[in-house]
């Protein structure tokens, strides 16, 4: 049987009281955090360029962060390109990306026109999340080394996915939307650095439900080969003996990948091929009390696969700055911690810190630093102008893995954070709450309404919209 066939058997049989509880619980984290870092995004250029290219009008769904109401298909693009603007969305170490903010970009502006309860939104998340990173496990790291952006070549099936769920399309139709999806999968890793990353997520978002829209209406695609044919998805993204076909299905909830290895929340505000040099440097600077004035020279060291696309030892604009492992040392240094107002306007052109990305080398990892296996690991070392030498070596980021998450303060911490940017005090904790309890709603949309700027109206227009 077919890939895409096979897939979709298992994403329409998807129940919300066949999931298990970590499963539930991770699911409200990825929400959680996708909000934050979509409202946090909302107001950046890569969002609204966006928006204003593709002159949407009036629709059902709402555009977080903002009192603008559009089609499902364009606030899947907007929210999307919103959710990635500050590469402060969750990761999965499956994937090989970002596994959140395609589908969940395109589930919130669905269930704004067709409704759903909670336990409804959670269930299509699930199962998006599980066929996107079950794809992953068949193609990467190769599909990743390759070029492609993992994100949304492989985010379109999971958006698929999901919003199929969610429309409650059958097996034979949820699979014509992955062989749709195949279709439309695109990204390169070449855009990283530019606006044109984060609008990989909404593109990936807006064609994934668009691929479930279109098998709902009766269209067809080849779900029978759209994967293995040898001008199918396989052979043609990845290429003749550099996949293993038979994870993609065989793997299917064995462990969920939303619950291990997990979603990997995000601290700092920028690519997370960073984030392990940056862990390493902020414990320096905190167990050493370093100052910037006392460093002569610092060394770092990642994943080769990681390095080649944050070696950047001269950042040109705040976008490129996330991809800096040099950059964002730097300002570990200066500043003592990484945060999102380092990557806004022309803070990287900050003299001392230009001075001090200077001082920052960066090198690949051995073996002899950490496992063949490890691909997640740094070292950063210190050298002092008195010639003291400080290092540290951590193995994975902190939160990068459901073993090693983020405490639940931490969580809230970062999302009001966020929040906050755009919405009153007194409306984030609503929306928090919200999610916390969303399998008890009966009403998902009311989460995209308080995340809008005008959420009684709001609610009120939703609910004539779609009665």
């Amino acid at each position: 049987m077919s890939i895409a066939i096979e897939l979709a058997q298992r994403v329409a049989a998807v129940k919300y009281e066949d999931l298990p509880s970590d499963a539930v619980h991770w699911a409200k984290v990825g929400v959680l955090d996708t909000v934050g870092v979509t409202l946090a995004g909302c107001n950046e250029d890569t969002a609204r360029l966006a928006a204003r290219a593709l002159g949407a009008g009036a629709g059902p769904s709402h555009v977080l962060g903002t009192d603008r109401r559009v089609s499902a298909l364009d606030a899947a693009v907007i929210n999307g390109a919103a959710s990635h603007a500050l590469d402060f969305d969750d990761c999965n170490n499956t994937f090989g990306g970002h596994p959140s903010a395609p589908v969940l970009s395109a589930l919130f502006g669905l269930a704004d026109e067709v409704g759903a309860s909670g336990r409804e939104f959670i269930a299509a998340y699930v199962a998006g999340f599980e066929c996107e990173t079950k794809i992953a496990l068949g193609v990467n790291f190769h599909h990743y080394m390759k070029g492609w952006h993992p994100t949304a070549t492989l985010g379109v099936f999971g958006s698929a996915a999901a919003c199929s769920h969610l429309l409650k399309l059958d097996a034979a139709q949820t699979a014509v939307a992955l062989a749709a999806a195949a279709s439309f999968s695109s990204g390169l890793k070449a855009n990283f650095g530019t606006m044109m990353k984060p609008l990989h997520v909404g593109h990936c978002a807006r064609n994934g439900l668009f691929a479930a829209l279109l098998a709902r209406e009766g269209y067809t695609a080849n779900a029978k080969t759209a994967f293995e044919h040898k001008q199918g998805f396989l052979d043609v993204f990845n290429g003749p003996g550099t996949y293993d076909a038979a994870k993609i299905v065989s793997a299917w909830g064995k462990p969920w990948d939303i619950i291990e290895p997990g979603i990997a929340i995000k601290q700092y505000p920028c690519c997370g091929s960073t984030h392990p040099a940056i862990d390493a440097m902020l414990n320096i600077v905190r167990e050493h009390d370093l100052k910037p004035a006392d460093v002569e020279r610092i060394e770092s060291w990642t994943h080769t696969r990681r390095l080649e696309h944050t070696n950047r030892p001269n950042p040109q604009s705040e976008l490129d700055a996330k991809f800096s492992v040099q950059y964002c040392l730097a300002r570990a240094v200066i500043d003592r911690k990484v945060a999102i107002d380092q990557f806004e306007g022309d803070a990287y052109k900050d003299a001392p810190t230009r001075e001090m990305t200077a001082r920052v080398h960066a090198a690949a990892y051995t073996t002899a630093q950490f496992p063949a296996d490890n691909h997640f690991g740094a070292e950063v070392k210190v050298t002092l102008k008195n010639g003291k030498v400080l290092s540290h070596k951590v193995n994975q980021p902190y939160g990068r893995t459901s073993k090693n998450p983020l405490t639940r303060e931490q969580l809230k911490d970062k999302f009001v954070n966020c929040a906050v940017r755009v919405l009153p005090g007194e409306r984030v904790e609503q929306l928090y709450n919200a999610i916390d309890g969303l399998e008890k709603a009966d009403d998902a949309r009311e989460v995209a309404a308080l995340a809008s700027l005008h959420h009684k109206s709001a609610a009120r227009t939703t609910m004539k919209a779609t009665a």
